[in-house]
C-alpha cells in the first residue's frame, strides 16, 4: 500500500498577516468562531440539497445535521456535518490560502478599527470570506477533513497557523467536512473559554445558531441516581449515561407559514428575544421581495422599558443572515423614535457579519429600513382605527417616543402627525387627533392653535388662552418637553397651518369680526401710543416691543414672541440640558380694556414724567412672567415694589 504524500505549503504573505491578526487577539469576542463554523456547515448542507436537484448521481441528505464533538481529555473540539463536502482544489482555493480581492481591504479595516477603538468588532469577522480563520482565536492546531460529494477520496488539511500548512489524501467514509480544533488553554482575561464545557457550547448556540435550519446536536453526559423511599438519593447509586441532543430550536418562526405558528409560540419568542416578561401588546410579519429578500417578524411591547429613554440602552431589532445571527441592536434598521420595537430581521442577501460600518452605507439596509418604518406606522394606524383603547393605552407608554420622528424622519412626518393622541380645551379628560380638531375647527379658521406649558392646569390659566376661551376657540395643550421641539420643525397639517397662542399676533373671530377687533385696536392705539412708547423705553432691558393686545379679556398684560423666537419652555429645556441659548427678548402686550391700564393711561396723561411709570412698568411685566409660570429675572425687586404698592393702597 502506497503511503500518502503530505504536502507542505506556505501562506500567501497577506494569509499570513490575517493569521497574525487572528492569533494575537483582535478580536475580544472569541466566541462567534463557532457561529462562523456552524454557518459554514449549515451552507454546505444547503448546497447538497441544491446540487441535488439537478443532479441524480449526487446522494440526498435525508437526515442533515451538524454535530459537536468536544473532548476534555485531548482539550479538542470536531465540527462535522454531511453537507457537499469540498475536493482537493476546493480546500486548496478556499482554506489554503486567501486569494480574495477584498483581504486588503479586510485587514485595512481590521487595523484602523484596532487603533481608533482598541479592539475590532466582532461583526467584522467573516466579511470578506474569512471566517474559517476565526478558529485561530482559540486553537493552537486546525485539521479539516473533507470529502466532496460524488467523490471517492478525501482531504486533510492541517496548520498551526504557523505560516504554513499540510495537505494530503485521506480516507473517509462519507461526504461532508469535520474541523477538529486542538484548543488554547482556557484565560478569563484573554476571553478564552473552556470551549469542551457542555454549558460553553450549548450557550454560544443558544445565542447565535439557535434558528439555523439545522439540528446542532452534541452527545450530552447525564448521571441518574437511585432514591430511597424518603426520596433521598442512594449514596453509590450513580448511573451515567450519553444522549444525543439537539442545541438550537430550528424555530424560526419568521419563516413557518403563519397558520402554523400559534399565539403562544409568537409571545414565548417575544419573551426570549426581549427578555420582557409582560406579553407583547401587538406583534406582525412581513416578507420583502424584490431586489432583495428579507423576512421581519416584529413586536410592539406593552410596557415601557426602563432604558427607553437612557442614552446607554439598547436600541434596534436582532439581524439576522439566512436564519445566523449577526447583532441583537441594529440601530440602522430602526430609527431612534421607533427604539420600542422588537423583533427580528432575517435577510436572505447580505453578507454574514456585516459591519455596522457597512450597514451604514448598505443600500439594501436603508430599502429594508424604509419598509420597515412604514410598515410600522401603517400598522399603529390600523390599530388606532380598529382599537383605540388599546392604541391608547400605546400611546400612554411610548407616545413621547414618536412624537421625536416629527423632527427626525421627514419623510414620515405625515403619516406620524395622523398617529398624534394630543390634550386639548375640547375635553378635560379625551385626547384628540389633529383631524379630530380639524373636524371641529369654527368657520372661517384658518390655523391649528396649540399652548405648551410644564402641566395642564398652568397653560389653562394662562392669559394666553384668554380670548379662544372667549371666542370658544379649541386650543391643544401640549406639556411634554418634546413638543417644545417637534413644534419647532411643524408647520401645517393638511393645509392649516400650526400656531403657538403665545406667538406672534391673534385674529380670531369671521372676517367681519376680525375686521371690526383691528379698527377698536387702531382707535385704543391712538389712546395708549405714547404710554407704549415710553413703557417700551423703562423696559429696553427686558423687552423689545410694547403693544396692546388683542388676545387678552381678563389679564392686564402678557409675553409673546414672534413666530420665529424659542418659547420660554424651551429655552428652559436647552439650557437644562447645557445647550446655549440665544439672547432674545420678547413682546408685552397689554389689555387696553383692563382698569389697572387705564388708569396707568390716565395717569400718563396727566404727568408724562410721572416717576412711578417705570415701577409700574416693571410690575406689569413681572406679572405677565408670573402667570407664564416663567420666573422672574429681579425677584427681589419685583417683592418690594409689589410691597411698597400695597402699603400705598392700605
Amino acid at each position: 500500500m502506497t503511503t500518502p504524500t503530505i504536502e507542505r505549503h506556505s501562506f500567501q504573505t497577506e494569509t499570513k498577516e490575517l493569521l497574525d491578526l487572528m492569533i494575537h487577539a483582535i478580536y475580544s469576542n472569541k466566541d462567534i468562531f463557532l457561529r462562523e463554523l456552524i454557518s459554514n456547515a449549515s451552507d454546505a448542507i444547503d448546497k447538497l440539497k441544491f446540487e441535488a436537484l439537478t443532479n441524480p448521481d449526487l446522494p440526498k441528505v435525508d437526515e442533515p445535521c451538524i454535530l459537536l464533538i468536544p473532548n476534555p481529555q485531548t482539550q479538542t473540539l470536531t465540527i462535522e456535518d454531511n453537507g457537499i463536502g469540498m475536493s482537493r482544489e476546493d480546500v486548496v482555493n478556499l482554506i489554503g490560502t486567501i486569494a480574495k480581492s477584498g483581504t486588503r481591504e479586510f485587514m485595512g479595516a481590521l487595523k484602523e478599527r484596532k487603533q481608533q477603538h482598541g479592539e475590532v468588532s466582532p461583526e467584522l469577522i467573516g466579511q470578506f470570506g474569512v471566517g474559517f480563520y476565526s478558529t485561530f482565536m482559540v486553537a493552537d492546531q486546525v485539521t479539516l477533513e473533507t470529502r466532496k460529494a460524488g467523490e471517492e477520496h478525501g482531504t486533510r488539511w492541517q496548520s498551526a497557523g504557523d505560516g504554513t500548512y499540510t495537505i494530503e489524501p485521506v480516507e473517509r467514509a462519507s461526504h461532508g467536512t469535520s474541523i477538529t480544533l486542538h484548543l488554547k488553554q482556557e484565560d478569563s482575561e484573554d476571553g478564552l473559554h473552556d470551549y469542551t464545557s457542555e454549558w460553553s457550547i450549548k450557550s454560544i448556540v443558544k445565542k447565535y445558531s439557535d434558528f439555523v435550519n439545522y439540528p446542532i446536536q452534541m452527545d450530552v453526559t447525564h448521571t441518574d441516581y437511585d432514591r430511597d423511599e424518603a426520596g433521598k438519593v442512594v449514596e453509590g447509586s450513580a448511573k451515567t449515561s450519553v444522549k444525543r441532543e439537539t442545541l438550537n430550536s430550528m424555530k424560526a418562526i419568521w419563516i413557518r407559514p403563519e397558520n402554523e405558528v400559534s399565539e403562544d409560540e409568537y409571545k414565548e419568542f417575544y419573551k426570549h428575544i426581549s427578555h420582557d416578561w409582560h406579553e407583547p401588546m401587538s406583534w406582525f410579519r412581513m416578507k420583502m421581495e424584490g431586489t432583495f429578500e428579507a423576512r421581519a417578524l416584529l413586536y410592539i411591547p406593552e410596557k415601557a422599558p426602563q432604558d427607553l429613554y437612557y442614552r446607554e440602552g439598547k436600541r434596534g431589532v436582532q439581524l439576522y443572515v439566512k436564519r445566523v445571527f449577526i447583532m441583537d441592536d441594529c440601530k440602522e434598521l430602526m430609527p431612534d423614535y421607533l427604539r420600542f420595537i422588537k423583533g427580528v430581521v432575517d435577510s436572505e442577501d447580505l453578507s454574514l457579519n456585516i459591519s455596522r460600518e457597512i450597514l451604514q452605507q448598505n443600500r439594501q439596509i436603508r430599502a429594508i429600513r424604509n419598509r420597515l418604518v412604514k410598515k410600522v406606522l401603517g400598522t399603529l394606524e390600523n390599530m388606532a382605527t380598529a382599537n383605540s383603547a388599546q392604541y391608547l393605552q400605546f400611546w400612554g407608554e411610548f407616545g413621547r417616543v414618536l412624537k421625536e420622528g416629527l423632527y427626525e424622519d421627514r419623510e414620515n412626518q405625515e403619516a406620524l402627525l395622523g398617529l398624534l393622541q394630543l390634550s386639548s380645551t375640547h375635553s378635560p379628560t379625551e385626547l384628540t387627533t389633529l383631524k379630530d380638531y380639524v373636524s371641529r375647527m369654527k368657520p372661517g379658521q384658518d390655523k391649528i392653535y396649540f399652548a405648551s406649558g410644564e402641566d395642564r392646569k398652568t397653560i389653562e390659566n394662562s392669559p394666553h388662552l384668554e380670548a379662544f376661551r372667549d371666542k370658544g376657540y379649541e386650543v391643544l395643550l401640549l406639556t411634554d418637553p418634546v413638543d417644545e421641539v417637534w413644534t419647532q420643525s411643524v408647520y401645517k397639517f393638511g393645509e392649516f397651518d400650526l400656531q403657538s397662542v403665545g406667538k406672534g399676533t391673534v385674529e380670531l373671530g369671521t372676517e367681519e369680526e376680525k375686521k371690526q377687533a383691528e379698527q377698536a385696536l387702531e382707535e385704543k392705539g391712538k389712546t395708549y401710543g405714547d404710554l407704549l412708547g415710553a413703557m417700551k423705553g423703562q423696559l429696553s432691558e427686558y423687552v423689545k416691543e410694547v403693544r396692546l393686545s388683542s388676545r387678552l379679556t381678563e389679564s392686564p398684560s402678557c409675553l409673546v414672541g414672534n413666530p420665529s423666537d424659542l418659547s420660554p419652555q424651551m429655552e428652559q429645556l436647552l439650557k437644562s440640558m447645557n445647550q446655549p441659548v440665544p439672547e432674545s427678548k420678547r413682546i408685552l402686550e397689554i389689555n387696553p380694556n383692563h382698569p389697572l391700564n387705564q388708569k396707568l393711561q390716565a395717569l400718563f396723561a396727566a404727568n408724562q414724567q410721572e416717576p412711578a411709570l417705570a415701577d409700574y412698568s416693571y410690575l406689569l411685566y413681572g406679572q405677565a412672567l408670573l402667570a407664564e409660570g416663567s420666573p422672574l429675572p429681579e425677584p427681589a425687586k419685583f417683592s418690594k415694589l409689589m410691597t411698597d404698592l400695597l402699603v400705598k393702597a392700605i
